[in-house]
């Protein structure tokens, strides 16, 4: 088969590798959509120990089921796969499972192939009619709602009473924004400092887009997600949140800095550092992609898996205005 592997730093090649060998209770999935997450861009810019070259990245992806009973079936993948007996997995806080592995770092091949062999637990059907560009956005999608579902946890309030900001208009920090209006905010503000992408986010959301610079330094937020990851970021995310307001952090941008120990302290503003999403999670945000809460889904650019180098060029390079872009593969039989 087909695959694009990170074999050096900013360094893909497309080529043939062998196929995927199915475990147990496993299923082959034909791959037709797999989405460039920021996690690859750091693998591919050699900033993730976690995934050594040579290595077929790629995590955000749906397709067709190969051979058996479910023949054709139209899946989007949960990638994390985990122990299901361990005490995260059986509380039900799977993305914690200390057993865990995701599709895209050893020992597991990643998506941007042709076929990928995943566990039967981590398929959800795609029902008729949902594009499967729109349902591996199911993964990156699902972060942001784990994100939100946890920090509304930490409020009394109902969510219509809140104000929410996410911070990025990348995929994750405008799902989340997504994910707020989807769990009931009806005020939520967008930061994203790049005019290019604001005004394409402009044109593909209904949300009030603006740099930091722009913010009223007087507003306050009750919910806060920051779906970067930086210094600056994190600075702003606790100079603008609310007295008992929540930051949920999901961006792994830089390790330190930026946080207001003192305010946060003072104000009792909650800090959540979450981690990807529970498999609930995963199948209430692929529900919600079925069902339109997340609006039109016009927001991707797709590209060829075999231009995938190029792909990542210009991601790196700032040409791309879109927040996620989807790589498909041609399939060579």
């Amino acid at each position: 088969m087909k695959a694009l592997t990170y074999t050096d730093v900013e360094t893909l090649e497309y080529g043939d590798v062998p196929h995927p060998v199915q475990a147990a209770g496993e299923d082959l999935i034909c791959i037709m959509a797999s989405g460039i997450c920021g996690s690859d861009m750091h693998a591919y810019l050699g900033h993730d120990a976690r995934r050594p070259a040579p290595l077929i990245l790629g995590h955000e992806a749906a397709g067709l089921v190969v051979g058996g009973l479910d023949e054709g079936r139209r899946v989007t993948i949960n990638p994390l796969v985990t122990c299901g007996t361990c005490k995260a997995c059986t509380s039900g806080r799977t993305n914690l499972c200390g057993n865990r592995q995701i599709i895209s770092m050893p020992p597991r091949a990643g998506a941007f192939a042709e076929y990928v062999a995943m566990p039967q637990e981590n398929l959800v059907t795609v029902p008729d009619g949902i594009p499967l560009e729109h349902a591996a956005l199911a993964e990156p999608l699902a972060c942001g709602w784990h994100g939100v579902r946890t920090g509304l946890a930490g409020h009394s309030a109902s969510a219509s009473e809140l104000r929410g900001l996410a911070i990025g208009g990348g995929a994750i920090g405008f799902g989340a924004a997504l994910s707020m209006k989807a769990q009931g905010l009806d005020d939520v503000i967008l930061v994203e400092p790049h005019p290019e992408r604001r005004a394409f986010l402009a044109e593909h959301s209904n949300f009030e887009i603006l740099p930091s610079e722009a913010l009223d330094p007087d507003t306050q937020f009750d919910l806060v997600v920051d779906g970067v990851g930086f210094a600056a970021t994190r600075t702003i995310a606790s100079a603008v949140t609310c007295p008992g307001g929540v930051i949920v952090h999901i961006g792994l941008g830089e390790n330190t800095g930026g946080l207001d120990i003192r305010r946060m302290t003072l104000q009792e503003i909650t800090f959540f550092g979450t981690y990807t999403y529970t498999a609930q999670d995963f199948r209430e945000t692929a529900q919600a992609i079925f069902d339109g809460s997340f609006g039109s889904l016009d927001w991707v650019t797709s590209r060829p898996l075999s231009e995938g180098q190029q792909a990542f060029r210009d991601i790196r390079s700032g040409k791309v205005a879109a927040p996620k872009t989807i790589l498909i593969p041609v399939h060579t039989g």
